[in-house]
């Protein structure tokens, strides 16, 4: 006859959920065991940070300033390219007649040319200056007062404005 038999009792257990045990941080650290090699291995690994990341540092920023200055030769070079194209155009005796013709007026003989006066819009024509009186007038400001203000307000300004002389260009030729 067949006679069954129980698991062993070892099977029966590994079913089981065992349970966890908990880390402790202090034992863990407790267990590290350092040697003489190590600590000389770990010193040359700071080591050789302390020197590496300066130049490191100075490596990225000069890849930087090669950078900056690649791009500023390509701005050089189409600008060079631009101006020698302008030259090959003023080459051309069709674009200097042009040019003449519209920059200094010129005409060739017997060409009437006509100029239109006051073909500016209102507000770029320059404003009348009121008459000159013929009476001295004493003024009732106080002189330093207002120059210590002009002072001030020139070294505060943010921004400069270029100063227009006359009319100004609204087409300012290049």
């Amino acid at each position: 006859m067949a006679k069954t038999t129980a698991p062993p009792p070892r099977a029966r257990r590994t079913s089981q959920r065992a349970p966890r045990r908990r880390l402790d941080v202090r034992e863990w650290l407790g267990g590290i065991r350092l040697s003489g090699f190590m600590v000389i291995m770990m010193g040359l690994v700071v080591l050789a940070a302390f020197v590496l990341v300066p130049t490191i540092g100075t490596y990225l920023g000069q890849r930087q300033q090669i950078a900056a200055l690649e791009q500023a030769v390509e701005l050089s070079k189409e600008d060079v390219a631009a101006l020698e194209a302008e030259r090959e155009r003023w080459k051309d005796p069709a674009f200097l007649t042009t040019q003449a013709r519209e920059r200094l007026y010129y005409v060739k003989p017997g060409e009437v040319v006509y100029l239109v006066d006051n073909d500016l819009p209102i507000e770029d024509i320059p404003q009348e200056q009121a008459a000159v009186s013929d009476d001295v007038e004493q003024t009732q400001t106080d002189w330093m007062s207002q120059f210590v203000r002009s002072v001030t307000e020139a070294g505060l300004a943010q921004t400069v404005k270029a100063p227009t002389i006359g009319v100004p260009d609204p087409t300012p030729s290049p």
